[in-house]
């Protein structure tokens, strides 16, 4: 009924509160499809995700323009969304909450818990978090953990770059 990557993006939303690991694992979900194919609605998600990790991080023009985008994004996905087991209208309510911190630095960082309202959906989290030896319970985020927070600066982007050029050389190979 739902993805095991959407399920995973959960678990590192609310469990982990890995936002780059959320934007990577749905990301890499929605890339599989043919570019042709590609359902909008996983956008949204991965911009929520981008825009708790800019927030965390203090990065505060980042995180207001990616929840911008994702408040477009979950108001035009919105019935997508809520067969995904997500209270739209209450994700709503949220991004723009989340839009006023961001435009208050001074407050603190807040966690964002997505709107879950679907117990099927609830109970696949819990399933899927005692899988992978967690424990399905909403945490806050970590600020000692320095790595977390600058997740991006210390990947090994290698794969990506290869598939870049390998991308690259289908492309040129098609002009011949």
């Amino acid at each position: 009924m739902y993805p095991t990557a959407y399920l995973d993006y959960l678990i590192y939303f609310h469990v982990d509160r890995d936002y780059f690991e959320c934007h990577e694992i749905l990301e890499e979900h929605w890339k599989k499809q043919p570019a042709t194919n590609r359902q909008p609605h996983w956008v949204g998600l991965i911009q929520i995700a981008v825009g708790l990790y800019h927030h965390r991080r203090g990065n505060m023009i980042g995180a207001i323009r990616m929840y911008n985008k994702a408040l477009q994004t979950v108001s035009l996905q919105a019935n997508a969304l809520s067969h995904l087991g997500l209270d739209v209208d209450e994700l709503i309510l949220l991004l723009n909450k989340q839009i006023k911190l961001a435009e208050t630095p001074e407050e603190p960082f807040v966690d964002l818990n997505l709107p879950l309202d679907d117990s099927t959906l609830l109970a696949l989290c819990v399933d899927r978090s005692e899988q992978l030896e967690k424990k399905w319970i909403f945490t806050a985020s970590p600020y000692i953990d320095k790595a977390l927070i600058h997740k991006h600066r210390d990947r090994n982007r290698e794969d990506v770059i290869n598939e870049r050029l390998h991308q690259l050389q289908l492309k040129l190979k098609k002009r011949q």
